[in-house]
């Protein structure tokens, strides 16, 4: 398989925010913004991939910045690493300002999807090869994020979680 970056997953979407979906606050409703941010990343699993693609889980959301009706909100997702059959999905979420058009970075969110094939079977995905720094520290993250979910969900033991021991015990 053909080693991939993540500008090859890139997607982008744009969208405005409209009265019906928001909250009695005048703001982008949470499930409102999961459901943008899963499209986004599920696009940019399946450009990655080149195959059917299923959300796993939702391993991080941060609701750091409403986002107020009228607002231009743009969902960037890119694959932040592939492993065997999964892929983690990196999203980052920024509002316009109306009047200068000066983008904030509002929210962000970590999803991790499988790829699989007609049946539902997982089926491998390409390689990931980061460029960027930012690309770099995500990928090398991903790794600790997925140690420590398996560690948690009792599939993997902690002893054996290496980059996580790398991080607190020195040699």
């Amino acid at each position: 398989m053909r080693v991939k970056t993540p500008s090859e997953s890139r997607t982008v979407m744009t969208d405005l925010v409209l009265p019906s979906e928001t909250n009695p606050l005048n703001n982008l409703f949470g499930g409102e913004l999961l459901a943008r941010m899963d499209r986004a990343a599920s696009i940019a699993a399946r450009r990655h991939s080149r195959r059917i693609t299923v959300t796993a889980s939702v391993n991080h959301v941060a609701f750091n910045r409403a986002v107020p009706l009228g607002s231009v909100v743009t969902v960037e997702a890119a694959v932040s690493r592939a492993f065997t059959t999964s892929m983690e999905i990196f999203i980052d979420v920024w509002i316009e300002d109306r009047f200068t058009g000066e983008r904030t970075k509002a929210n962000e969110a970590i999803y991790t999807f499988v790829a699989v094939d007609d049946t539902g079977k997982p089926t491998e995905v390409p390689p990931l090869e980061p460029e960027t720094d930012l690309e770099k520290e995500r990928y090398a993250a991903a790794l600790r994020r997925k140690q420590l979910s398996l560690v948690l969900a009792g599939k993997l033991k902690p002893a054996d979680a290496t980059e996580l021991k790398a991080l607190f015990l020195k040699d």
